[in-house]
């Protein structure tokens, strides 16, 4: 086990942050850490890297007992913050040696490290440049290229793609994924649902500090009452042919709005088949069906709510 939290609590004065918390993080996951604002997201995180002081609870990192002072299991871990964090006065080579300097004293292994950094997010002609000439999609890449220079076997992502064009994103999503096949075990926060669908093994969600759910995301679409999700171009509708459909097994709500019924059901292998045979049957003339498995955002709204966090 990578990381092991045993009943975290986290008090801010009267204010509960993290409510007895449990989670563990198995060797070789990319586990996905969500949460509305206020969650407890980054505080947990500040917690397990000891950055923060807790009330109650046990963590473990590769085994042992995580402290402030705990370097040799700090050595280990790669931050990449949300806010990046770099020196303007440094160039981008300069900034990855900097950091990785502070875990490799030996200048001719960090050589190596840093050039591999460097090639692993795609700044080799960036070499020379400071950050202030960077784009946003390049400052995120040198924010990664100095958390992971010194090939941590952690590697914690508090929101990596914050603000950068669907290019810079897909690079840098590809990056995580093949830091994972290189055997580096992330835990990876982001608001950005899409991103954790396509990357996580495994995922958590919390709210109010506690967790709500927990699985693959196979896992959690299984846990809430929405399903597929039938959209129907027809052609006037009437209201018993609107009445025949909504009889149907599992179908839990009908929309019909101009010449679109929206169907949508609950868990189910054969809802569009019965629409389909309910659509002939009821002599219902229709254009264009499009079906859509409930996502990862469904989950997320149904479980922890629809209300605006600050």
């Amino acid at each position: 086990m990578i990381v092991k939290v045993n009943q975290l609590v986290k008090r801010y004065g009267d204010l509960v942050a993290i409510d007895h918390l449990n989670f563990d993080v198995k060797e070789g996951e990319i586990f996905g850490l969500l949460g509305p604002n206020g969650s407890g997201k980054t505080t947990t995180i500040n917690c397990l890297l000891s950055l923060l002081k807790y009330d109650k609870g046990e963590i473990e990192l590769f085994g042992k007992s995580m402290t402030p002072e705990a370097y040799d299991l700090k050595r280990n871990i790669g931050i990449v913050l949300q806010n990046v964090a770099v020196f303007d006065e440094l160039t981008v080579y300069e900034n990855i040696d900097y950091f990785c300097g502070l875990y490799v004293s030996d200048k001719a292994k960090r050589k190596t490290l840093v050039e591999e950094a460097i090639d692993f997010v795609g700044l080799e002609d960036y070499k020379r440049f400071y950050p202030k000439k960077l784009s946003g999609g390049l400052l995120r890449r040198l924010n990664i290229a100095c958390g992971i220079a010194h090939q941590p076997k952690l590697i914690i992502l508090d929101e990596p793609t914050v603000a950068v064009d669907p290019q810079s994103r897909n690079k840098i999503l590809e990056g995580i994924q093949e830091l994972n096949r290189r055997g580096a075990t992330i835990i990876y926060t982001s608001h950005y649902m899409e991103e954790v669908e396509q990357i996580c093994t495994r995922i958590m969600i919390l709210d109010k500090g506690r967790v709500v759910a927990t699985g693959t995301k196979e896992q959690l679409k299984n846990m809430i009452s929405v399903g597929e999700k039938i959209t129907v171009e027809a052609y006037h509708p009437t209201p018993s042919q609107i009445e025949a459909i909504t009889a149907l097994p599992n179908i839990i709500g009908v929309e019909n709005s101009g010449n679109q019924i929206v169907i949508r059901s609950a868990g189910g292998k054969n809802n569009l088949e019965n629409v389909l045979e309910t659509l002939k049957r009821e002599q219902l003339s229709y254009g264009k069906i499009y079906s859509e498995l409930p996502t990862l955002n469904d989950v997320f709204l149904e479980i922890t709510g629809k209300e605006l966090r600050d």
